[in-house]
């Protein structure tokens, strides 16, 4: 057995996944390079470029089954980062948020990045088996207390941004696991009417700041929002994304939106609006091209997915992926509230580059082991 995967290895593997996600990264790169010419940020996306290759090679030829196995282990792991770092004098806190931990040399690591790979590999895992029927009340709780506990730990730091990355993957392993429909149709008429509801108690209790209000109401409200205040950052991206036109700017980085430092965080949360200044409307089309692809390329592979459990792991990646496309391109449109999620593969970060390419190399080792009983 062990003889066929490594005949069957280099021709199976999925080289358009991985050179997708490489060319996307040193996109992303040039990218973060024009927004902070003076840091380097750049070339610490470089150096995590390459420790995340030797990760994703390292999992792309481990026998996915066997990660599976010890899935609890690290998710208990993981748990064990997210408790470490909001210990004061380990975690650093940021921005009024308590979410990395110093690594000398590197810089700040974020463990939630990677604890969102360890849920995912155990939902798959509790969810994996063969089934025929629905599935029950008691396994759905089940799957909401796997997700509910680092969720709890990441509201601590407090990081709603990241909390909300999580939800696609239950949301996509729930589904694809033979939930019923009623109550599918249930959960959404529920989450209809408690939605704006818990909203306003929030407001009226003061759970949810006034910034956070003010987010919101830059959204629905921009003609009113105070640009130079709360909304600052969503019309500097806007902006930003409405000067590079169709084909990109024509100013230098000294002149441009993100050269000037109008633009907050360019090389993070508004690194898609940096891409659009450089390279225009053009340009953002064939970024989201790239996505769409490595989406379908990863799709695919879950198609392939000789087992319940690799498939359910790929889907709920891809479920995050597009959840994170989806926000943070929308947040440098202006089309939803800025809550630091970042942009898969682009913007700068080491722990969630890693943990995306982690992510990749599974993808992979379910393909090379397609065949294998």
């Amino acid at each position: 057995m062990v003889a066929i995967i490594h005949k069957r290895s280099w021709r199976d593997f999925d080289w358009l996944l991985a050179f997708l996600a490489i060319a996307i990264v040193g996109f992303g790169t040039v990218q973060i390079r024009y927004a902070q010419p003076t840091e380097t940020y750049w070339i610490k996306q470089l150096i995590g470029l390459g420790i995340a290759l030797v990760a994703m090679l390292g999992v792309a030829f481990s026998d996915y089954r066997r990660l599976l196995n010890i899935a609890p282990v690290l998710y208990v792991f993981g748990l064990v980062l997210l408790i470490v770092v909001l210990i004061p004098g380990i975690g650093l806190k940021i921005n009024g948020q308590r979410a990395w931990i110093k690594v000398p040399g590197i810089g700040q690591f974020q463990p939630s990045e990677f604890v969102k790979v360890t849920t995912a590999m155990m939902l798959a895992r509790y969810f994996g088996r063969n089934r025929v029927n629905a599935l029950t009340l008691k396994e759905i709780i089940m799957g909401g207390l796997i997700l509910l506990l680092p969720i709890a730990l990441i509201m601590l730091e407090p990081d709603v941004g990241s909390v909300l990355t999580y939800l696609p993957i239950l949301a996509v392993v729930l589904f694809l696991s033979a939930i019923r429909v009623r109550l599918v149709i249930a959960a959404l008429v529920i989450g209809i009417v408690t939605i704006p509801a818990a909203y306003w108690i929030g407001v009226k209790t003061n759970l949810i700041k006034n910034y956070q209000q003010e987010r919101i109401n830059v959204i629905l409200d921009p003609e009113n929002a105070d640009r130079r205040k709360i909304g600052y950052h969503t019309w500097q991206s806007i902006l930003t994304v409405g000067e590079g036109g169709l084909i990109g700017s024509s100013s230098s980085a000294a002149h441009s939106q993100s050269g000037l430092k109008f633009l907050p965080e360019p090389h993070t949360d508004f690194i898609y609006a940096v891409t659009a200044e450089n390279y225009g409307f053009i340009g953002c089309v064939l970024v989201l091209a790239a996505y769409g692809i490595l989406l379908s390329r990863l799709i695919t592979g879950a198609r392939r997915a000789s087992d319940r459990s690799g498939m359910l792991f790929i889907m709920a990646i891809v479920g995050g992926f597009a959840f994170q496309i989806f926000i943070n391109i929308g947040m440098a449109l202006g089309i939803s509230p800025v809550i630091g999620i970042p942009l898969p593969l682009m913007s700068a970060g080491l722990a969630s580059l890693i943990a995306t390419f982690i992510a990749i190399g599974f993808a992979i080792s379910v393909q090379l082991r397609r065949f294998v009983n």
